[in-house]
């Protein structure tokens, strides 16, 4: 599948996920780095997964000894981290120019 389409909130979701690029992250840990609900957030990770930006996996646990339920844990692939550093990058380098160098808007 080709690359998922960068919106605001999924550049929130790939800065979140680089912040620790290895690491395996589920879902409750990355609405509260990102702020976004759970409505959003899980439609972006399917569609990271289907991009083969991200990959997951269900915790192997019994729910009922551990009280609570498997959690699904997500990781950026190595193509994913690459695009994810790539995205963000652009991002900031156009927020910088939108912004220019003292944090204020640009007259048009």
């Amino acid at each position: 599948m080709g690359e998922p389409r960068i919106t605001a909130s999924v550049l929130k979701v790939l800065a979140g996920m680089l912040a620790e690029p290895g690491a395996q992250r589920y879902g409750l840990e990355l609405m509260q780095d990102t702020g976004l609900p759970s409505g959003t957030l899980y439609p972006i990770l399917a569609r990271l997964e289907r991009a083969g930006w991200v990959e997951s996996r269900w915790e192997q646990i019994d729910p009922a000894a551990e009280g609570r339920p498997s959690r699904r844990y997500y990781m950026l692939t190595a193509d994913g981290a690459g695009a994810a550093r790539r995205e963000v990058a652009l991002m900031r380098r156009q927020m910088s120019r939108a912004t220019g160098p003292l944090g204020h808007a640009q007259e048009a």
